[in-house]
């Protein structure tokens, strides 16, 4: 009689690729840093704006980045959102330098970041919904226009702007009109959140919202916030860390308590000369009398 084979096994499926590979530590970095800007440095002809800046910036921490004006902030953001490449020095996201990368790499790597604008940056000839859905219908078109207006939909939901879709920004409230612009960020699901002076020209109550806002949002949707500021009230609020930036140098990092009460003159008379009460306001005295930062959103 005879015998038939078994039939063979059908192939393994082949491991899915995890979504962020691991890549190697580059030298000098940390274990949990997001971002490590390395010895980072911009000309514009003979000028020299940043000079050798190097930064940790943690994972799903939120750090900010104060100075005065001119010291050099907004060409270390647009540095870090890829806008401009530096002169020298890198800029390692997850482990990858984005100083080296082509155009169409760098296309891929932006889609880590989202950009918060300072005054929300809103299309005035837009509603509500289509500020928020432009990114996707720009890059996500595989959505088709239901699944577009899902996505929308949810996120101003989550953001407390639920039934506003049809507003125009010139309705809303400043509070609203930044929520608005965070939310327009978040449809490409960033890892990173970057906000440009995020409280300026606000009022004091509005500030606090806006800093509320900022944390529930890194805690919510576990992202890395990165803020550009002047605002030292706003600072001892949100940083687990930050850095000072004087004419194109970070002069003195660390918790902004550490800031005002350490060895670096210059940076304990640049927030004495804010006259903010460190006490008062600070994350690490709010977490040791409550237990955490934590936050919850509030009508704006």
């Amino acid at each position: 009689m005879s015998s038939t084979a078994p039939p063979a096994p059908a192939p393994k499926a082949a491991a899915k690729a995890p979504k962020h590979a691991k890549r190697p530590l580059p030298p000098g970095a940390e274990p949990d840093d997001h971002i490590f800007v390395d010895q980072l440095v911009k000309r514009y002809g003979e000028t020299q704006v940043l000079r050798g800046i190097t930064m940790h910036l943690k994972r799903r921490q939120t750090a900010v980045v104060i100075g005065g004006s001119g010291a050099g902030k907004t060409t270390l953001l647009r540095l870090l959102i890829a806008l401009e490449k530096p002169t020298s020095g890198h800029i390692w996201v997850d482990g990858e330098d984005l100083a080296p990368l082509g155009e169409v790499e760098l296309n891929r790597a932006r889609q880590k970041f989202g950009m918060v604008f300072q005054y929300a940056a809103l299309l005035d000839s837009l509603d509500i919904f289509d500020n928020v859905a432009f990114p996707l219908r720009e890059h996500k078109k595989h959505l088709g226009k239901r699944g577009i207006r899902d996505k929308v939909l949810e996120m101003l939901k989550l953001l407390g702007l639920e039934g506003k879709e049809h507003r125009m920004p010139s309705e809303l409230s400043g509070g609203q009109r930044k929520r608005v612009g965070l939310a327009r960020a978040l449809m490409l699901e960033p890892e990173i959140l970057i906000y440009d002076e995020p409280t300026s020209g606000l009022d004091p109550i509005t500030s606090r919202m806006v800093d509320d806002l900022i944390e529930e949002t890194r805690d919510r949707f576990k992202v890395t916030s990165v803020v550009i500021s002047h605002d030292m009230t706003s600072t001892f609020r949100i940083a687990h860390q930050a850095f000072l930036l004087v004419q194109g140098q970070v002069i003195a990092s660390g918790k902004p308590d550490e800031l005002a009460r350490g060895d670096n003159e210059t940076a304990r008379q640049f927030i004495a000369a804010s006259g903010v009460a460190p006490d008062q306001i600070s994350r690490v005295d709010r977490e040791a009398a409550d237990g955490s930062a934590k936050t919850s959103y509030k009508a704006m």
